[in-house]
């Protein structure tokens, strides 16, 4: 009889995961003055935690993240090996897992959203094991909470200023089903650290 695994999922680090159009690619220190563009751009920042304007500051922080093991953060690069956006995994909870600091630039194109999407899902539950997410939202982001709540997610807290979601396993199963003409072929992961 084949023994059963207790022990909980836990989010890892890749060098990069390929979909169909996108690559998520593990951030670094090199990205700082990317990464700080979009995160300083006003209209990007609206949703966002705040962060120092420092180029050093945000180098800084790329470096000690280098170091964790506790969050995968990714940038999100186009069919060129363009730079198009940033997501992050992190706060894993049994076997569910938080993602944010999901941005993309306003050039990138319109399914670049729904992909990236897609992967950190294919990622997440196909190659770490997790088997559901949770996130929060800012409550002015509802662009934002209307494509996480087609995804099936689901409000289980909130406070002034944003919305908790979870989704679980079947939802984000039927969500990959649903939108799989964006990534027909799933994910690849290639360098799992």
């Amino acid at each position: 009889m084949m023994a059963v695994s207790t022990l909980a999922p836990r989010i890892r680090k890749a060098a990069r995961v390929i979909g169909k159009t996108l690559t998520l690619r593990n951030a670094g220190a090199d990205d700082a003055e990317f990464i700080l563009a979009l995160r300083c751009d006003a209209h990007k920042a609206a949703h966002l935690s705040p962060t120092s304007p420092s180029l050093s500051d945000q180098r800084a922080w790329l470096e000690r993240y280098g170091s964790s093991h506790d969050q995968a953060y990714f940038i999100i690069d186009g069919p060129n090996h363009e730079p198009l956006g940033t997501v992050r995994l992190y706060d894993a909870r049994g076997d569910s897992f938080c993602w944010g600091s999901w941005i993309l630039r306003d050039a990138a194109p319109a399914s670049a959203a729904i992909e990236s999407a897609l992967i950190v899902y294919a990622y997440a539950v196909g190659t770490l094991g997790f088997g559901a997410a949770h996130f929060q939202v800012q409550r002015g982001n509802v662009r934002v909470r209307a494509f996480h709540e087609r995804f099936g997610a689901v409000v289980t807290a909130s406070t002034d200023d944003e919305f908790e979601y979870a989704l679980n396993g079947d939802a984000i199963r039927a969500s990959m089903q649903r939108y799989s003409r964006y990534l027909p072929a799933g994910a690849t992961t290639e360098g799992l650290l």
